[in-house]
């Protein structure tokens, strides 16, 4: 299989095929770099990395679950640098391309199986989201995308970053992949649809303005399925506050995850991926014990927010996909916009689902679609109702 889009590592290419007569016979899937793959070397999108580890004898929970489920696997996909990023470029293998704008970024850091998905050289793609990377790069690459409640999925044989946001997820084109994939995934066909819609006015306020434009039609569509909808503030603290409460958590659990790694075998890193490590290293105890008590503020808030048959709508990115190749100082103030819509997922740990639909100055943007913890099969229903509607 030719990779026009360099979304595929370079090496031994992983190609298994699924059982025969399966429920996802006739799919093709791909898989971040991130899950082990019996045989192949889990590279982690950092070429010391795959160094310093043992090639695995097994494959991740998920990878052998879709081959049993007759899924055949045609790849491993790259990844942001030890899944450090959020807009899926990559110093040692490059960035893929976004498909849907070649001139942007994917999204990270499951950049490669978004961009695989994309451009049809598979139906569904594994990837993971521990502070918005199934959601941005499917928002970007205008593709559905689920982050799901943490802890519903096994992620045994998934390289970690911060296992208190950890979650693996899947790219679809359409939502009826989607759907079977989730099916076999969380083990629950889709279903029952919410009847309650409640629409995130601050995350719209935060968004850019041609962005919220360019979801009304989508909001409109949800009404149609769920009923009319009520506004409420998703963050009365601030989404800024989640945002750097989320910012405070995770590199510190990354430290943790590395630090062995690091200390042991002196890797080679980008400049980005090292400070955003060391700031992990250096964050005060004082600050993580603000920033873990802001997260139960946050649970609390979307258990208030979300009780059975409820869910938020909201951007799932303020922009659409910045261009490629942008100096650093301009990325920061980026990175730090999108985790202010996305930090709720690694705070509460309440599924998301981003669902493609609209364009700003050709570029897509997603919607997404938020249910209380375990409502999964819910967002999907949700998500395949919304297709149906011309």
């Amino acid at each position: 299989m030719t990779d026009p889009v360099n979304a595929f590592v370079a090496g031994p290419r992983a190609r298994i095929s699924g059982r025969a007569g399966g429920a996802l016979a006739g799919l093709s899937f791909a898989v971040k770099d991130l899950f082990d793959v019996a045989g192949i070397p889990t590279g982690g999108g950092n070429h010391d990395w795959a160094k310093a580890n043992p090639v695995p004898e097994r494959h991740a929970w998920a990878v052998q679950t879709l081959l049993d489920a007759g899924a055949d696997l045609v790849g491993k996909t790259i990844t942001d640098e030890v899944s450090l990023g959020i807009l899926g470029e990559n110093a040692f293998d490059g960035t893929p391309t976004n498909s849907a704008a070649p001139e942007r970024v994917p999204g990270g850091s499951s950049s490669g199986s978004a961009a695989a998905v994309a451009a049809g050289l598979c139906d569904t793609a594994l990837g993971t989201d521990t502070g918005g990377s199934m959601r941005v790069p499917s928002s970007f690459c205008g593709i559905y995308g689920i982050r799901p409640t943490h802890g519903r999925i096994d992620v045994t044989g998934l390289m970690p970053q911060a296992p208190s946001s950890d979650t693996a997820g899947w790219f679809a084109r359409d939502a009826a992949t989607f759907a079977r994939v989730g099916a076999v995934l969380l083990g629950e066909a889709p279903g029952p649809l919410p009847t309650k819609l409640l629409i995130a006015v601050d995350a719209f306020a935060f968004a850019d303005p041609e962005v919220a434009a360019a979801l009304q039609p989508m909001v409109r569509k949800l009404e149609r399925v769920v009923g009319p909808a009520r506004e409420e503030i998703m963050a009365p603290q601030g989404l800024s506050v989640w945002a750097r409460a989320q910012r405070s958590l995770q590199p510190v659990e990354a430290w943790q995850t590395f630090r062995p790694w690091i200390e042991r075998h002196n890797p080679r890193m980008a400049f980005s991926v090292a400070a955003g490590l060391i700031a992990g290293s250096q964050v005060p105890a004082s600050e993580r014990n603000w920033a873990a008590l802001m997260r139960e503020e946050a649970r609390a808030r979307l258990r208030h927010l979300l009780p059975p048959g409820t869910v938020l709508c909201l951007p799932t990115t303020p922009f659409p996909a910045p261009l490629r190749g942008l100096p650093m100082p301009a990325l920061q103030p980026m990175r730090d916009r999108i985790t202010c819509l996305c930090a709720q997922g690694g705070l509460t740990g309440s599924p998301q689902i981003s669902i493609p639909g609209a364009t700003v100055d050709g570029a897509p943007v997603g919607l997404s679609i938020i249910g209380g913890r375990g409502t999964d099969a819910s967002l999907i229903a949700l998500a395949q109702a919304m297709e149906a509607i011309s």
